[in-house]
């Protein structure tokens, strides 16, 4: 970085942070100030647009400003450098230039973050579980994780997701966030591990974000997951609210709990215990003793999709539906066009849903395994529809799937990922065929802001 980029890189973190302290006490008007300010800065017409996007927010009183607010003032000034910098100055500003460099020099643009499972043992035997069927034969060790890290951030990657498995059984975990200090780290965990010590570990660092599983309330959650296990969750998040960590939860809708997932009781409740983000993934019938029967029906599917809009338009928690959000990331993540997944030994997989690979990072750099021919092929068919709430390879366009798995002789990752693609194609074709009519509905009569756009 020569010495004018390094003045600017400073300039923007240093504007960032006055701005995220500002915007914990300021008035709405002093804000919009802020952002005329902040338009000054920013290093595309992209960025500017974003900052015009907030702008509009604050205008409208909206709760997205308030959760700003919550997490401004009840975070950490640790968390608040270590999550929100890395986001927008290292992920968002920096390596959106690194990414738009590699793809004028090398025709490659790297995806925004990378989901890294360590390792693949868990605590909990929770049924119907996506990551069950992989063997425990393998973890990545402490040095090839830190390499794998220092590769990504090479390529402008600053925001790494950690899964599993159960990420906090590996005592390291916490010593390499503390050694990449310039990435924000994501972590998904259930919750059991994670005490008073160790929540107060992850404030001191400041740069790692748990998300926490959840199946609804106690019964469900204890009847999925184990006894016990919910109260564990509470005592979680107790320590992390006392210690100003961000935190949230990540849910697995199912055809048993798709209702309670769409009340206004379940997202209160968490909000109420602090949460300021929420996951919701739809369940596939992957992993340990896949089931068909546990798929959300399309009508639920699509019910979660309104109810997801609702939510952040009213509540001060930034929800996100991994599959009908798909307007939000014009389509589907996977296969390095945002993100990809490498697990624990080391397979490059499109997705921490499709466990099936071609490469693996101990044999070749990280950079050559995302610009695998498997990948562009998959890449080259995104998005696999203009309507962009049916946007998965998995369940929405399966042909895309099985096509470019045989094209390329990709191998199942977990022993169990040919019955996807064989046993369950019939029902999952007419599970593909009845959602379609329900989201082309929804596609025609909104989301004119979703038909075009941009990549982060």
């Amino acid at each position: 970085m020569d010495t004018v980029q390094r003045l600017r890189t400073t300039t923007r973190s240093w504007f960032v942070q006055q701005f995220l302290a500002a915007l914990g006490g300021s008035s709405d008007r002093d804000l919009i100030w802020l952002t005329r300010v902040a338009e000054h800065l920013t290093p595309t017409e992209r960025h500017r647009k974003q900052v015009e996007w907030f702008r509009g927010l604050v205008q409208q009183h909206h709760p997205a400003v308030q959760l700003a607010r919550r997490v401004l003032t009840e975070t950490a000034p640790q968390v608040r450098r270590g999550i929100l910098l890395n986001l927008f100055v290292g992920t968002t500003w920096e390596g959106f230039k690194v990414r738009q460099e590699l793809l004028a020099r090398e025709g490659f643009y790297p995806p925004y973050l990378i989901v890294i499972s360590p390792t693949m043992r868990c605590n909990l035997r929770c049924y119907g579980c996506y990551a069950g069927a992989y063997q425990w034969d393998a973890e990545l060790s402490p040095e090839r994780l830190d390499r794998l890290v220092s590769e990504a951030k090479d390529l402008g990657i600053h925001f790494i997701t950690i899964s599993g498995g159960e990420p906090f059984i590996r005592s390291d975990l916490l010593d390499l966030f503390r050694k990449h200090q310039d990435v924000a780290f994501h972590i998904y965990t259930n919750g059991t591990r994670i005490d008073e010590e160790t929540a107060r570990k992850l404030a001191r660092l400041g740069n790692a974000a748990p998300a926490i599983s959840v199946e609804g309330f106690r019964e469900e959650t204890d009847a999925r997951r184990g006894e016990g296990v919910y109260a564990s969750i509470e005592r979680a998040m107790k320590a992390l609210r006392d210690n100003g960590c961000l935190y949230g939860f990540s849910a697995t809708v199912t055809r048993q709990n798709a209702d309670l997932m769409t009340s206004d009781a379940f997202i209160d409740h968490y909000v109420n215990l602090g949460c300021y983000f929420g996951w919701f993934f739809l369940y596939l019938p992957i992993g340990r003793a896949p089931s068909l029967d546990l798929m959300p029906t399309p009508e639920q599917r699509d019910r979660l999709r309104q109810k997801i809009l609702e939510i952040r338009r009213t509540r001060p928690i930034f929800a996100v539906d991994f599959w009908d959000d798909g307007p939000l990331s014009l389509g589907c993540m996977a296969a390095g066009k945002l993100y990809a997944h490498i697990n624990h030994r080391g397979d490059v997989e499109p997705c921490v849903f499709a466990h099936f690979a071609v490469d693996n990072i101990n044999d070749k750099p990280l950079r050559e395994a995302l610009d695998s021919p498997f990948f562009r092929a998959i890449r080259a068919r995104q998005p696999f529809s203009d309507n962009k709430l049916r946007p998965c390879m998995i369940i929405d366009h399966p042909q895309v799937l099985r096509e470019t798995v045989a094209q390329h002789g990709a191998r199942s990752t977990d022993g169990g990922g040919e019955s996807l693609l064989v046993e369950e194609a019939p029902a999952i074709d007419a599970y593909s065929a009845e959602y379609a009519k329900l989201a082309d509905a929804a596609w025609q009569n909104g989301y004119g802001w979703a038909k075009d756009g941009e990549l982060l």
